[in-house]
């Protein structure tokens, strides 16, 4: 199974293209990600991120229902609980 993990992006690095980069976190933790299928994001909004591509964007309640969601299933080992 594949799981896309919602993330906040903090910073865009590039808007390129195909080559386009933003800097996500989870939870305290920023990866460089690609961002060419998610060019409307804007710093601040959370995006799905799956190995290494934000492949979507979400609104910060559907990201906490995620993590809620994880929890449940015992999946939380190393989050806080996701947006606030």
């Amino acid at each position: 199974m594949c799981l896309g993990i919602p993330g906040k992006l903090v910073h865009w690095i590039s808007r390129e293209g195909p080559f386009a980069r933003g800097e996500v976190e989870f939870d305290g933790v920023r990866r460089v990600c690609n961002m060419a299928c998610v060019p409307e994001a804007q710093e601040g909004d959370y995006v799905i991120v799956h190995a290494g591509i934000a492949i979507s964007r979400v609104d910060s309640q559907e990201a906490r229902r995620v993590f809620e969601e994880l929890a449940a299933l015992g999946e939380d080992e190393g989050w806080k609980g996701g947006p606030s």
